[in-house]
């Protein structure tokens, strides 16, 4: 479709060249411009559409037996990918106004209403804080210990599927190189039943070879990108759960005085 509005586009400046050429000659230089960086417009679009197809040849020529298996630890390593940042980034929250309002809510209504704030609040300070508050009555120690152990739990959640991510990472050049072995193999073992050392017979195997090893370090590539972004962003979120956590002691110290 977009090769059809780029061709249309080229006729429909073609066709105002030829009445601007009739009706003006000083136009004609102008409007010849135009249609060419039309026509160079057209030309980029068909190049981008000949792109997609040599890159789904080149899947092919790799060999469905060893591209699929690498294909397919792109798409699950993506989708682990996602789904980590949606929940990151639905856990992360204003830290500090959710701390003013946890103070104001212990001055106005107490623990009880300060629980109830942190329940309706997402996010894992926000649960921290309603463990922790949740065992006032038991005294200072049991809050804080409870504090701890949930912190942890909470961490291990946000964690959760990355040791999936580090596998895709490592499987994916895997899975490349040993295509790359067989490819090798296949190569020699034409030239042995060949008895003679020819371009086209090992063409084949090296071509499987280096296509299998290039889209093994691609999906590697991409999928560390994403592991190293949601480790930056867990960092974060544990770094602001420890930090709230200190505030929360503080608050039910001087809470309890």
């Amino acid at each position: 479709m977009i090769l059809t509005v780029a061709l249309f586009s080229l006729g429909t400046v073609n066709a105002f060249a030829q009445e601007a050429e009739a009706a003006a000659a000083p136009a004609t230089e102008e409007v010849a411009a135009v249609a060419e960086e039309a026509a160079v417009a057209a030309e980029t679009t068909i190049e981008g559409e000949t792109m997609h197809h040599v890159l789904m040849q080149k899947f092919l020529e790799g060999g469905w037996g060893w591209m699929l298996p690498v294909l397919l630890c792109l798409v699950l390593g993506l989708a682990i990918a996602i789904e980590r940042i949606l929940y990151l980034s639905l856990s992360s929250i204003n830290t500090k106004k959710f701390i003013e309002g946890v103070e104001a809510k212990l001055k106005d209504g107490g623990i009880e209403a300060a629980m109830e704030y942190c329940k309706n609040t997402r996010g894992p300070i926000a649960s921290i804080y309603w463990q922790g508050l949740s065992r006032y009555n038991q005294g200072l120690d049991a809050v804080e210990k409870a504090v701890v152990s949930y912190g942890s739990v909470q961490t291990g959640q946000m964690e959760s599927g990355m040791s999936w991510i580090g596998l895709f990472i490592a499987l994916a050049p895997m899975l490349g190189f040993m295509g790359t072995v067989v490819g090798m193999i296949g190569a020699f073992d034409a030239i042995q039943a060949a008895g003679d050392i020819s371009p086209t017979l090992v063409a084949g195997g090296i071509k499987v070879a280096l296509l299998t090893t290039l889209m093994g370090l691609i999906v590697a590539v991409i999928l560390q990108i994403f592991y190293n972004y949601l480790i930056a962003k867990i960092d974060s979120l544990v770094n602001a759960m420890e930090d709230a956590s200190i505030v929360l002691m503080d608050i039910l110290t001087v809470y309890k005085k």
